[in-house]
């Protein structure tokens, strides 16, 4: 934002601000009465302003005086929620624009039927799918009001369908029938839409009735119809007739994608074909294509079923010498060791993804190694084991139930039923660091339950590093849409704790009046660690290899105190204001200085980045690649210090 345009935003929040305290201090007296225009007023106005909590808190006050919103109140509330990018809005979003039809009776604008829609079809892949039914109804919507259906309703709706676990046969057909009727053409993404949901049905005559009407379209023929095709006659037995059409893409597409070649090998490797999936691997690997993990991922999984330990070690070492640390990999490689007995080298393995931040381990390798130390009668370390599983709130596998309670009853030890939320020294020091790199902190209205916000930026190699690491320390802690599960290893870029009173101490020394401030016994806190992740989710290294952390907020005296905290341990660094945000700079010999300290903290796969004295540099943000220390700061030195 440009500063001539900067004090019109200080009185609009100035403005806000006000109105909520003139609401709430109405709200508190004796003789109050509601006043439903003024709440609608008000709520429109936060709205507008997409202050969405605020808007939503009105509105609910409006419902809980047994009054219906205005339309004007459903209809901002909704476009409030759909402009934040914060999880769970969108659920919310739409959560407002249902009791906007069923309770009030009201008929939203296309506009808003177009744009939650092209929202819930807005995410990559199946991860839509959740979504088919609300956007069934926004189409049942469109069409009782008599409202234009466009094209690409049409086709989001046919994509949900195609995405779905159990096809939906008749719907489809319907939809189908309805677009011929309104004479809606079905494009290139409609047709491929109707071969992914149909080869998921096995239907290979429907498969090829749309790959024929691929081919008359004249567009070019994208390789993903012709995964579709070898899906569906692996699906009905064929395996070797995906084969040939992998080998035929050549002719219709002009060469072979990553996904067909992670299809075929998949397919192969489920028929148990030695022979051709290895082939079809070393294949795969010499055309350079990328990203091979899913390839190794199938061909490992066949080696085990299999009971190929020696291969699947062999091609576990190949893998490591041409991809990163990945969890998968690593847990499959763990349950062939167990399998085959190779207790001490499990045992290794285990130790080695618990270290490492970048793979880490989740319920299905830690029941895997408490099985073979239960296997190996190692009564001490599966015990560890349980503990480790009870804190993380994993589940045990049925099937060791019976022999880890006779281990437990060893020792009079009974299984745990639950264990208390806490943090860990190790999660506080992460969390100060991330705090200090601009985590946020949300809180409710009365400041007694408070929830973190885990946000990544997608275009960081160091913060992609880092989801998964953040996402494992503070498991137990995450609300239940932000876990992933043991089959779903992707880590959105953006999840959240649950709302907790435990984050109030971090929330009243971070956020004391929701907006961030340096807490004044930041100077005890600076531990390695702190420094460590501080530098990894709000750090930057220029390209002469200087180290320069980011603090957005606080005052001149705030930083100065960090400052005199870092000289006290050895650290000599500059600072450099640019606009509200500090930058503080370890230039030089410094640098190394703070890399020798922090680098026992920062994780394995993410050090290259981050290393000092290191002249190439992948990842560039901004404005602080132009940042120069030789004068004290960018901003008048008499300027007034304010928080951001």
């Amino acid at each position: 934002m440009s500063d001539s345009l900067r004090p019109l935003e200080e009185r609009n929040n100035g403005m806000n601000k006000i109105s909520d305290v003139v609401y709430k201090w109405m709200q508190q007296q004796q003789q109050f009465q509601f006043d439903f225009a003024f709440a609608t007023k008000l709520a429109d106005y936060m709205g507008k302003e997409r202050k969405y909590a605020k808007c939503r808190e009105i509105f609910n006050d409006i419902i809980n005086q047994g009054r219906v919103p205005n339309e004007s109140t459903f209809h901002i509330l909704t476009i409030a929620y759909l402009s934040s990018s914060v999880q769970g809005c969108l659920e919310e979003a739409c959560n407002i624009y249902n009791r906007m039809i069923q309770l009030g009776g009201y008929q939203p604008r296309v506009s808003l039927h177009n744009s939650l829609f092209r929202a819930l079809v807005s995410k990559l892949g199946g991860s839509s799918k959740q979504y088919l039914k609300q956007a069934e109804f926004i189409f049942h919507n469109l069409v009782t009001s008599g409202l234009e259906v466009q094209n690409d309703i049409y086709a989001g709706l046919l994509w949900l369908h195609s995405y779905q676990d159990t096809i939906d046969r008749e719907r489809i057909v319907e939809l189908r029938g309805e677009m011929q009727r309104v004479g809606v053409k079905e494009e290139k993404n409609v047709i491929l839409s109707i071969m992914r949901a149909y080869s998921k049905d096995g239907d290979v005559d429907e498969v090829e009735r749309a790959w024929l009407q691929l081919l008359k379209s004249g567009c070019k023929v994208p390789s993903q119809a012709c995964v579709y095709q070898m899906e569906v006659y692996a699906k009905v037995g064929q395996s070797m007739r995906s084969l040939e059409i992998f080998r035929g893409m050549q002719e219709y597409v002009g060469s072979t994608s990553v996904a067909a070649h992670h299809k075929i090998i998949e397919v192969m490797s489920k028929t148990q074909n030695v022979e051709v999936t290895e082939s079809l691997m070393s294949e795969f690997v010499k055309s350079g294509l990328k990203p091979l993990v899913p390839a190794f991922t199938d061909l490992m999984n066949m080696y085990f079923n299999l009971s190929l330990h020696e291969k699947l070690e062999a091609t576990f070492s190949n893998y490591l010498e041409k991809c990163g640390p990945n969890r998968t990999i690593y847990n499959i490689y763990l349950d062939s060791l167990v399998k085959a007995g190779n207790f001490d080298k499990a045992s290794e393995i285990f130790n080695l993804m618990q270290s490492n931040g970048t793979i880490g381990i989740n319920s299905r390798s830690c029941n895997t190694i408490l099985s073979g130390y239960l296997l190996s009668e190692d009564h001490i370390e599966a015990e560890k084991i349980y503990d480790l599983i009870c804190k993380k709130k994993y589940d045990i596998q049925p099937s060791l139930m019976e022999t880890l309670e006779y281990v437990l009853s060893l020792k009079t030890k009974v299984l745990k039923k639950s264990v208390s939320l806490k943090l860990g020294t190790e999660q506080r020091e992460i969390l100060i660091g991330l705090l200090l790199g601009g985590l946020q902190i949300e809180s409710d209205d009365e400041r007694k339950n408070h929830a973190i916000l885990f946000e990544f930026n997608e275009t960081s190699s160091v913060h992609y590093a880092m989801k998964r690491h953040i996402h494992d320390q503070f498991r137990e802690w995450l609300s239940t849409y932000s876990k992933a599960n043991d089959e779903n290893e992707d880590i959105p870029y953006q999840f959240s704790s649950i709302s907790h009173s435990y984050f109030g101490f971090y929330a009243d020394q971070f956020f004391p009046n929701g907006r961030f401030v340096i807490p004044k016994l930041i100077h005890r806190w600076l531990s390695p660690r702190v420094l460590a992740y501080w530098y990894m989710y709000g750090g930057h290294r220029t390209s002469m290899g200087d180290i320069l952390l980011k603090l957005k907020g606080g005052n001149r005296e705030d930083v100065e105190r960090i400052v005199k905290a870092l000289k006290a341990n050895s650290l000599d660094c500059r600072v450099k204001r640019k606009g509200r945000v500090f930058w503080i700079g370890f230039l030089g010999i410094n640098s190394s200085w703070f890399w020798k300290l922090t680098d026992p903290y920062i994780l394995d796969d993410i050090k290259h980045f981050l290393r000092a004295d290191i002249q190439t540099l992948e990842d560039t943000v901004g404005d602080e690649q132009s940042l120069s220390f030789e004068n004290e700061s960018d901003s008048d030195k008499n300027r007034t210090d304010q928080s951001d």
